[in-house]
């Protein structure tokens, strides 16, 4: 009986990156899977193609940095476990000085590719429009932000809850030969070299204060797409759009996306930039570059004319403009148990960004968990949690019981979609806080560097325990 069930499949519905990852993690398990993903039968509003891991926003899986970056640590504790999503997006990454960004048609090539191959794996091209039925005991589902509105009833009518939603807006993408180098000019902020880079990875395209101010006013007053059925829904604080961050104040921009710290302007170095708009390279060939932190709801008209008033992008042209889409995702602090599981139906778990969380990595290495979870359950065993020291346990803890906050108005808790960060991490033990390099304990800037580094270590030295037991 028990080899019986052994080979009985886990279903996992959605083939987005936590779908990919988990049904990987599964298969290398000794368990046959079958992967439901509906592109290619149904469309969605924000996917180009029906690949599996199609990434529909940023190209960037963030920084690489895992001595002090909390998101450079679940990238090396994901590469520890085997990740699929991270090891073909580091067979395809491309330039972007401390960042990993990776050529996006070549990683989702890579995936599907992998997927099919492996002889455990069967993907089927269909819409789910319901939960899946009491004989699929072991499943996952990993539709992401834009799941099927059928789906998505049938999701909240199980749970009785309303699942919680949250604008996200991506961001327009140029043809490097369109830009002006005579104006812009190659460098990495702080000239940091990253994987694959070379301290020079990013396009700058500079402003001076009155060009700044003219900017801004332009984006203010821009035409943006109507919020119709989704008026009242909030956006994620770590990816608005380009014209509420102005709205929200003349310097937001300065302060944020386009900050010109670390940045000198080749073509003028004696005078610094007011303001910077970076461009992130977004192919292997180097022939698309994206605008960083340009997430945008401005009509496609309003985005090209405001955009070219940026110094070197005047003639610019755009292989996609930007847009905006509506995510949707589970409230599920009192929904999943710390398996990722409905606490209303043993068996059915979720996984990817429908659980609240936020970025491509982050959605991956959930995908990772739930996957990782059921093949232990399928296999008999008690699925053990990675400890809430390591990145991947941090974010666990935040989807599936912490940061819980109250609501100043109604009261009320509200759970909200969140981005790997140390803030997420237990306090290093009293006394730990110590510079291994001077043996001492460090003061002002300095306490906060090393703190970084040492929740770091903690993590990856956790995490390899974690997976060796």
């Amino acid at each position: 009986m028990a080899e019986e069930m052994k080979n009985a499949p886990i279903h996992v519905i959605g083939g987005g990156l936590a779908g990919s990852e988990a049904a990987w993690q599964i298969a290398n398990a000794g368990i046959p899977v079958i992967l439901h993903e509906m592109r290619g039968v149904r469309e969605t509003a924000a996917h180009k193609t029906d690949g599996l891991a199609e990434l529909v926003c940023s190209n960037s899986f963030r920084s690489d940095d895992a001595t002090s970056n909390a998101v450079g640590v679940i990238h090396a504790e994901m590469r520890l476990a085997g990740s699929l999503i991270m090891a073909s997006a580091d067979a395809h990454q491309v330039p972007a000085g401390g960042a990993l960004a990776v050529d996006r048609d070549g990683f989702s090539d890579a995936v599907t590719a992998k997927l099919m191959a492996h002889p455990l794996i069967t993907v089927k091209r269909e819409e789910i429009t319901a939960l899946p039925p009491e004989e699929w005991d072991q499943a996952i589902v990993a539709t992401g932000p834009l799941t099927a509105p059928t789906l998505a009833a049938a999701i909240s009518e199980k749970t009785g809850k309303e699942a919680l939603a949250f604008f996200d807006a991506i961001a327009p993408i140029i043809y490097r030969e369109t830009v002006d180098m005579d104006k812009a000019w190659y460098q990495s902020r702080y000239d940091k070299v990253g994987p694959g880079g070379t301290g020079k990875d990013y396009i700058n395209c500079p402003m001076d204060e009155t060009q700044y101010h003219a900017f801004i006013d332009a984006l203010i007053a821009g035409d943006t797409t109507g919020f119709k059925e989704w008026e009242g829904t909030p956006y994620f604080d770590g990816c608005l759009p380009i014209e509420v961050m102005a709205e929200r104040g003349r310097e937001t921009l300065r302060w944020g996306p386009m900050k010109p710290m670390g940045l000198t302007n080749a073509h003028n170095p004696t005078v610094k930039p007011y303001a910077v708009v970076q461009l992130r390279q977004d192919n292997a060939l180097g022939t698309l570059y994206n605008m960083v932190g340009f997430q945008t709801k401005l009509r496609y008209g309003a985005q090209k004319d405001i955009f070219k008033m940026i110094p070197g992008l005047e003639n610019a042209e755009f292989a996609r403009l930007g847009g905006l889409h509506r995510n949707t995702y589970l409230n599920s602090p009192t929904l999943l148990d710390h398996t990722l599981q409905l606490k209303s139906r043993p068996g059915l778990r979720f996984a990817g960004q429908i659980t609240g969380c936020e970025g491509y990595v982050e959605s991956a290495s959930i995908g990772l968990l739930a996957g990782r979870f059921a093949a232990a359950q399928r296999l008999g065993k008690t699925p053990v949690a990675p400890p809430p020291t390591t990145a991947l346990g941090a974010l666990l803890g935040h989807v599936t019981g912490g940061h819980l906050s109250h609501e100043e108005e109604s009261g009320k808790r509200s759970f909200q979609p969140m981005n790997v960060n140390f803030g997420l991490f237990p306090e290093l033990e009293p006394g730990a806080l110590i510079d291994p390099e001077t043996g001492k304990k460090p003061r002002g800037k300095e306490k906060g560097v090393v703190k970084k580094r040492l929740l770091a270590k903690r993590a990856l030295e956790d995490c390899a325990a974690w997976l060796a037991g």
